[in-house]
């Protein structure tokens, strides 16, 4: 028994790094190199638009569980069926772009978004895997697992992309990275699943998971929750590098805050889901990150100087970051249906990718307009305002249990 759950954590480690390794190589590693080449900060901000695929996945999310890809999927399973092709496809992409200049925006964009549709189907067979395969207990622990393999795709992504990079160039870079999303083919005979065909079930419907109250109430909070975030991240390599940083010295940052979570602040994260339910967790780093934020724009506004202020603010906004992930997944495993898990839990991590991505795509143009200072002090605004709204329903559950 004990065996298995190892196996089982092991296995969601290894699916969940290599899945969002090409994710943070275009979203960490790419548009530092992009400006650092020159490209504009309007069109670094309109590359966000290659996430696309993880924002909407919930639309092919109920035909993943539905179907499996023949003639895999009698043989490997409904879920290994899924893993194995996308994830080869996947290295291909990235084996693709290293014969490109990171300077060919249209082919980059191609090959990225196509990347980016492959991961985004390997992702929801994981987190229907995932739902299915853990016991409820073991779930809080899953999600820790599931944000300390996210920090750690930001380290190989993002630390270990943007060095390769500095000292071997592109083709390195990318090479390197095919090789990391192949992983997975070493774990999936650790896989337990049914291979028998699927059992007669109520057909997956995205009305279905919102007919619920409370569905309807976490999704709510997925979409307000992160509308700041993209506004920062986005612009956060290119105003790194305006403000004079290294693009070894920006990976080495991203990586230093990556390695705290993988190594600590999952767990963190989960000893406070713990102690101060998910909402409480959200609201005490949600309240965090507008501090952060606000130390960004004070920086750009002049009132602070050097690196060093900006420097720490961008590690521990990393960190608050993917310990938000395990805060928000455990918020969603605990609405998702037996019935329809995959499409649940997707839905609901579409739902904070998607206002996760229109701050993205909109920081390029709102810098061009406003500045950074500008940007940087609506992105502290709306922080504030998310993390009262989640203080205003963490209160409203509360009074909703002591009445219960």
């Amino acid at each position: 028994m004990h065996d298995g759950r190892v196996r089982r954590f092991a296995v969601l480690a290894v699916l969940y790094l290599a899945q969002g390794v090409p994710a943070y190589v275009l979203v960490a590693a790419v548009p530092p190199i992009l400006r650092d080449s020159g490209v504009s900060r309007a069109a670094i901000g309109m590359l966000s638009l290659l996430l696309l695929p993880l924002a909407v996945k919930f639309l092919w999310a109920p035909l993943v569980e539905r179907f499996r890809p023949l003639p895999l999927g009698r043989r490997l399973g409904p879920r290994r069926a899924w893993i194995l092709p996308t994830q080869i496809g996947t290295a291909l992409c990235l084996f693709a772009l290293s014969f490109i200049q990171p300077t060919d925006i249209l082919p980059l964009a191609v090959i990225g978004l196509l990347l980016i549709l492959l991961a985004s189907t390997q992702d929801i067979a994981t987190d229907g895997y995932a739902v299915l395969s853990l016991s409820p207990g073991e779930r809080p622990t899953g999600n820790a697992i599931q944000g300390a393999a996210v920090a750690a795709s930001v380290l190989v992504g993002g630390t270990l992309g943007l060095v390769l990079y500095h000292h071997f160039g592109w083709r390195a870079m990318m090479l390197t990275m095919a090789a990391a999303t192949l992983l997975p083919l070493l774990v999936l005979p650790w896989m337990r699943e049914d291979r028998a065909p699927p059992v007669a079930r109520p057909r997956p419907r995205l009305r279905t998971f919102l007919a619920r109250p409370e569905a309807r109430q976490v999704l709510w909070l997925a979409l307000f929750y992160r509308a700041s975030e993209g506004l920062v991240k986005t612009m956060e390599g290119p105003y790194l590098v305006d403000a004079g940083m290294p693009l070894d010295w920006i990976g080495y940052l991203s990586g230093a805050a990556a390695a705290t979570v993988g190594l600590g602040g999952s767990a963190l994260a989960l000893l406070a889901v713990h102690r101060r339910g998910a909402l409480g967790t959200l609201v005490l780093l949600g309240s965090l990150r507008s501090l952060c934020f606000a130390v960004f724009a004070l920086h750009a506004f002049g009132v602070l100087t050097g690196l060093l202020p900006v420097g720490a603010a961008a590690v521990f906004q990393t960190l608050i970051r993917y310990m938000e992930i395990v805060a928000l997944y455990s918020l969603f495993m605990q609405v998702c249906s037996s019935d329809q898990p995959g499409t649940d839990f997707t839905l609901l991590a579409c739902a904070q990718m998607i206002v996760y991505q229109i701050g993205g795509m909109a920081s390029g143009l709102i810098a061009e307009w406003l500045g950074y200072a500008g940007l940087f002090t609506l992105a502290t605004l709306i922080s504030m305002a998310a993390t009262w709204g989640t203080r205003r329903q963490s209160g409203r559950q509360r009074d909703a249990a002591q009445t219960g």
